[in-house]
């Protein structure tokens, strides 16, 4: 059987100055450091056999993806199915003290954090990430392919690999900024995930790093 690996890439820090959670809203670009952080996830995978490169349609995404397609000669697909969850609280502040989780008006809205109330399901995010990546498996079968998403799609799609509860502690994701999740494939099984963060001597020096909101 082929040996393939799927990375699935983080997009880098995104200027953010009013400190929203910006979910699928458009116009959220990245920071220069964000930028410094794509350049250096390209680097990354510079050895590497990439022949595929898709994104989701969200213009952070996009622009990661942008210095590892040109570093191979390839295009950057679009995939929707790779694009940030669903948020009620896209929009709006949600860091601790701000108000919008401490407002009485928006508790209803945390009632179940097992679906989650507040946002598309975790199944529904599970099973549009697991298509994307067995999609961009058969596209670079025998070699290596790169998906550019957001930090809940792609730690929704591990749990769900590993056959794990979806619903989780966001302050325990592994999913750092620009950071990859590699899909070893043995043919269409998924023989093992590995993790890196090639920006992470970028990311310690954000001050963002910790509260990227909607990332």
């Amino acid at each position: 059987m082929s040996k393939t690996v799927v990375h699935v890439l983080r997009h880098g820090e995104v200027h953010n100055p009013a400190q929203i959670l910006y979910g699928r809203l458009p116009g959220f670009r990245l920071s220069e450091l964000g930028v410094q952080m794509a350049k250096a996830a390209a680097q990354g995978l510079a050895e590497r056999t990439v022949v595929h490169v898709v994104a989701s349609p969200l213009e952070r995404a996009q622009q990661t993806a942008e210095p590892i397609a040109a570093q191979f000669g390839l295009p950057v697909g679009v995939d929707e199915r790779l694009i940030e969850s669903a948020n009620w609280f896209e929009g709006k502040k949600v860091s601790p003290g701000d108000g919008s989780f401490r407002d009485p008006r928006n508790w209803w809205v945390l009632r179940d954090p097992v679906t989650p109330s507040w946002g598309e399901a975790y199944r529904a995010i599970a099973e549009r990430m697991f298509a994307a990546l067995h999609a961009a498996r058969v596209a670079a079968e025998g070699r290596e392919a790169v998906l550019v998403s957001h930090q809940l799609p792609i730690w929704t799609l591990r749990r769900y690999v590993e056959r794990k509860r979806l619903w989780h502690d966001p302050r325990r994701r592994q999913c750092g900024l620009a950071s990859l999740t590699s899909f070893h494939f043995d043919g269409a099984k998924i023989v093992g995930i590995g993790y890196s963060e090639p920006a992470a001597h970028l990311v310690a020096t954000s001050p963002t790093a910790r509260t990227a909101k909607g990332a």
